[in-house]
C-alpha cells in the first residue's frame, strides 16, 4: 500500500476551506495529469487523469466515492479502479487554528492489485506521496485564489 500525506497551513478561515472541498467539481480538475471527470451523483464521480509512473505513462480512469461529509473538518473518499485494478482511499481534513488560519491535511493511499501489483506497487511507493503533495498544493493555491489571498 503506498501513502502519501501532505499538511498546508492557510490563512483562511475553516468554513472557506470546507466551502471548496465539499464540492468535487472544485477539487477533481487539480490532480496532477487532469483529463476530465463527470459527477454521477452527488457523492460518485468518474475521473481521469494521465499518470506518468516513469516507464509506465498510462491514462487512469477511476471512480471517486465519497464516504463521509463531515462540516466542516473532513471528506472522506474511496477510489476504485475502472480500467486498472486498484484501490485506495483519502481524505481531505482542516482544523482550525485560529479565526482566520486553518491547517489542511491530504492523504491519499492506493494499492495496485492483479499479476502486476509487486511492479506497480513498487513504482507507487514514490509516485503516491509526491502526487498527494502536488494535489493538496494545487487545492491549496486555488483555494487562496478564489478567496482573493495571493500565494507566494
Amino acid at each position: 500500500m503506498s501513502n502519501g500525506v501532505h499538511t498546508i497551513d492557510l490563512d483562511l478561515p475553516i468554513y472557506t476551506i470546507w466551502n471548496f472541498v465539499s464540492d468535487m467539481d472544485h477539487w477533481a480538475p487539480l490532480i496532477p495529469g487532469y483529463i476530465e471527470h463527470e459527477m454521477i451523483n452527488e457523492r460518485i464521480s468518474t475521473w481521469k487523469f494521465k499518470s506518468d509512473l516513469g516507464i509506465i505513462k498510462k491514462t487512469i480512469h477511476l471512480q471517486v466515492n465519497i464516504k463521509e461529509w463531515k462540516e466542516p473538518t473532513k471528506v472522506t473518499f474511496d477510489l476504485t479502479g475502472i480500467n486498472e485494478n486498484f484501490a485506495g482511499h483519502g481524505y481531505f481534513q482542516a482544523e482550525a487554528l485560529e479565526e482566520k488560519k486553518t491547517r489542511m491535511t491530504g492523504c491519499l493511499d492506493i494499492t495496485a492489485k492483479g499479476a502486476k501489483a509487486p511492479m506497480i506497487n513498487a513504482v507507487l511507493k514514490s509516485y503516491v506521496p509526491k502526487t498527494t503533495t502536488e494535489f493538496s498544493e494545487a487545492v491549496a493555491k486555488r483555494m487562496e485564489e478564489t478567496a482573493g489571498i495571493v500565494s507566494s
